[in-house]
């Protein structure tokens, strides 16, 4: 085989790839070396220039990448491509170890202790404040989907349900403080105590992520 041969079927193998992969590696480019056309891309990657464009046009509609045109002293202006704000989301944090170094660098003084109570209770306070105006005048039912809609907008995957006896459930699938809540359970007590003020209703956990449940369950009414 000639070797323009060998390299287009190279190319071919690699455009057949995971596209999950491929743009995950386009991220990653885009992330480490800043804005890169389609060409840098494609001798990057071994792939075809087409590809490249159907890559990004993907990402593009997901709102990872943009397109910006760069003028030149001659010629048309040169396309290239970098990565939105939104895109930062994609790629791992570590806040929860801040957090947890931060609190157990309280908890680790007596004199500075008695502050992490406090932190979760203004917390706790602070968000009353910015939902509670998004409860005035429903009824029970409605506040619980409102706070269902809230949860679920905090990363939670919250989804409400009811009980025969005219009570309702409110279920979360996931606990972005998930690390944090483990070790500090003033996060969890916080959080049932914001429930009850925000519904004006009787609520009990009865389930709980962060002690090795399934999800996060509370009966309310």
């Amino acid at each position: 085989m000639k070797r323009n041969d060998t390299s287009r079927a190279a190319r071919r193998t690699a455009e057949k790839s995971g596209d999950g992969s491929t743009r995950e590696r386009l991220l990653l480019l885009l992330r480490t070396k800043g804005r890169m056309s389609a060409g840098e891309l494609s001798e990057e990657l071994g792939l075809t220039e087409m590809a490249i464009r159907r890559h990004m046009y993907a990402l593009e509609t997901e709102g990872s990448v943009n397109i910006v045109s760069i003028r030149q002293a001659m010629g048309r202006p040169l396309h290239v491509y970098e990565l939105t704000k939104q895109a930062d989301e994609l790629f791992p944090k570590n806040y929860h170890l801040l957090a947890l170094d931060l609190l157990d660098e309280l908890a680790d003084s007596p004199d500075t202790a008695a502050l992490i109570d406090r932190m979760f209770d203004g917390r706790k306070q602070k968000l009353l404040e910015r939902y509670e105006p998004r409860m005035a005048g429903k009824s029970l039912e409605l506040r619980v989907s409102e706070l269902t809609a809230i949860q679920s907008a905090g990363g939670y995957m919250a989804e409400m349900g009811s009980l025969d006896n005219g009570a309702y459930m409110l279920y979360e699938y996931n606990c972005p403080i998930a690390k944090v809540a483990g070790k500090y359970q003033q996060a969890c007590s916080c959080e049932l105590a914001l429930f009850q003020a925000l519904l004006d209703a009787p609520v009990e956990r009865t389930e709980c992520l962060a002690k090795g449940g399934g999800k996060c369950s509370y009966k309310i009414g």
